[in-house]
């Protein structure tokens, strides 16, 4: 059994209607999967909130942020393909916003926008936007954010990561979890920040808008891969999902990471139980 801490599960505060599986496997792989009603989330309006005056720095703020290869401002566009369709299902985008202070942590915002494209916008127009704000010290999780809108409909939500390390102020959505849980967003960046010629296994638990999962991610191989960004020596890391110590057999993922400086995915291969997906990288900068 991966994770014995996990056993007990989490405790949802204020959360509204939550999301399924395909929601977290969607924003993990970046897939908007298009042709399904797969995600919800939860969120305050469009801007990260105001501190409170009163709040104190977690004792962990002052420890040396982790070593990450990539940097402010970095966008990387992707397309993807989907196996029920024969065109481009979506176009998708992960950003890093910003390097700053959230409520007294130094943090990433990391944000992941997707959008259907031509047919299957006709089908299934979806426009959904994921924000991430991630411990800069520790890579963790402290608030994770999903805007919506799907088919006509909006809906926004927000999850404030409860580890009941420290307080969270009244009136806050928020999630109890496991110290050292991560969210979808923030866990691919995670994966981008790890030195897989040293550490062969990733685990962790990501928290996705209703279950907390169990995540175990280990380097597979190394080989050329082709993508429309163009040609890459890169490094393949399989992803395996667990829920209370079970692996789901028909939901996994592959990223390919190039052997660059910025250790940068250039592709995802993803396995659901509604089918398989490619996500290719068209461009960066």
């Amino acid at each position: 059994m991966i994770f014995r801490g996990l056993q007990s599960g989490f405790v949802p505060r204020r959360t509204g209607r939550s999301s399924s599986i395909a929601a977290w496997l969607a924003c993990l792989a970046c897939v908007g999967l298009a042709c399904v009603p797969l995600l919800i989330g939860q969120s305050p309006a469009r801007r990260p909130p105001a501190a409170p005056a009163t709040r104190q720095a977690a004792p962990q703020a002052a420890a040396q942020a982790v070593t990450v290869p990539f940097q402010g401002l970095e966008r990387l566009a992707f397309q993807v393909l989907f196996s029920k369709f024969t065109v481009k299902a979506a176009e998708l985008q992960f950003n890093v916003v910003e390097r700053r202070t959230f409520f007294g942590r130094p943090a990433w915002h990391f944000r992941a926008t997707a959008q259907t494209v031509d047919t299957v916008r006709i089908l299934y127009p979806l426009d959904d936007q994921f924000d991430s704000y991630t411990d800069a010290t520790r890579l963790t999780s402290l608030q994770y954010e999903m805007y919506l809108r799907e088919q006509g409909g909006k809906e926004d939500h927000t999850w404030r990561m409860d580890t009941g390390e420290e307080s969270i102020p009244d009136g806050v959505s928020a999630a109890r979890v496991t110290p050292g849980t991560r969210d979808p967003l923030g866990f691919i960046y995670a994966l981008r920040a790890t030195d897989w010629k040293t550490t062969p296994e990733l685990r962790a638990p990501v928290f996705e808008g209703r279950h907390l999962y169990d995540v175990q991610a280990r380097l597979a191989e190394s080989a050329g891969v082709k993508v429309p960004a163009g040609q890459f020596n890169a490094s393949k890391i399989r992803i395996q999902v667990f829920e209370r110590g079970h692996e789901l057999t028909d939901t996994g993922f592959s990223l390919w990471l190039a052997d660059d400086a910025g250790r940068t995915p250039v592709l995802i291969e993803a396995d659901l139980p509604i089918g398989s997906a490619r996500v290719e990288l068209t461009g960066r900068r």
